[in-house]
């Protein structure tokens, strides 16, 4: 009859000192999960301590560089590093700024689950992705959570890209494990914006200006000048000298629709030029030579 908790059991925090190292100084086979992920690699004997302190589930850590006063979150993925050891993403070593072999401060926390994040790519090249979105949900199935500020690291089409988390929801650090977050994109660094130029700003083209230049002598095609150095003002007429004058050509009144008309150029003969009805012109009057000698 007394089967209820009436004194639950508080869960108490894990926090500990290790010393942190890179994945790729991890022993074995390359692990590139770890890599593109955020979650950290713990020894054998922080299992045995956490399962006894009753903590929340899924495991979050606060990563913590009192050195430089640095702080991230981050899940565990596996706990097979060597005692006193942790083996963390280059990306949040990046981060944390910390060296090979620095002592971190590793925190067990709860986080609240998600609801909104904003993204910008450190990068004009993000945009040639053509869905980011599927892209980034794909990514961060290896991610446990998001901390403002931080520049995660994410790959796609063997090609790195990084992304700086600019706003978190509902708190700076959240947990992105079985959540429904809503995600945005700032634009990104180095993006400008293309211009486009509205109707209201294209100046009229003056069909004088698209006549070729005259041939051969224009009068008075020189260029004035004032005696004080100021600009001379020009006026239309002056202005249009040496142009040829521009004229509408006259449209075809007769052209019917679904006909072509094909305007043949006719050489008109010259004076030098010989008609055929000439009596003095005899056509292949020539005298022919052959190669060979005749037999």
């Amino acid at each position: 009859m007394f089967s209820f908790n009436m004194f639950p059991i508080i869960p108490r925090p894990f926090n500990t000192q290790y010393y942190c190292f890179s994945v790729a100084m991890l022993p074995g086979n390359e692990r590139e999960d770890v890599e593109r992920g955020g979650k950290i690699i713990m020894p054998p004997s922080a299992l045995d301590h956490l399962t006894r302190l009753n903590i929340n589930y899924p495991m979050l850590f606060k990563l913590t560089n009192t050195a430089m006063d640095r702080v991230t979150h981050c899940g565990v993925l596996e706990f097979v590093a060597g005692e006193g050891k942790v083996y963390l993403p280059h990306w949040m070593m990046r981060n944390l700024m910390l060296d090979e072999g620095g002592v971190i401060q590793v925190e067990s926390v709860s986080l609240p689950v998600a609801t909104f994040s904003r993204f910008q790519p450190q990068s004009p090249e993000f945009l040639d992705i053509s869905n980011p979105k599927a892209v980034l949900e794909n990514c961060l199935r290896n991610f446990a959570c998001l901390t403002a500020g931080d520049i995660v690291n994410i790959k796609y089409n063997q090609k790195d890209y990084e992304l700086s988390v600019l706003e978190t929801q509902p708190g700076e650090a959240v947990s992105i494990i079985e959540c429904d977050m809503n995600v945005e994109f700032a634009p990104p660094l180095g993006y400008q914006e293309p211009t486009t130029r509205s109707k209201n700003s294209e100046t009229t083209i003056d069909p004088v200006d698209l006549m070729p230049e005259p041939d051969g002598f224009v009068k008075f095609r020189g260029d004035g000048y004032r005696l004080d150095g100021k600009r001379k003002r020009l006026s239309e007429s002056e202005g249009n000298q040496g142009k040829v004058a521009y004229s509408k050509g006259i449209p075809d009144y007769e052209w019917q629709i679904g006909t072509l008309n094909f305007i043949r150029n006719i050489r008109l003969p010259t004076e030098e030029s010989v008609e055929e009805d000439d009596p003095a012109y005899a056509p292949f009057s020539g005298d022919g030579i052959t190669l060979s000698k005749p037999k």
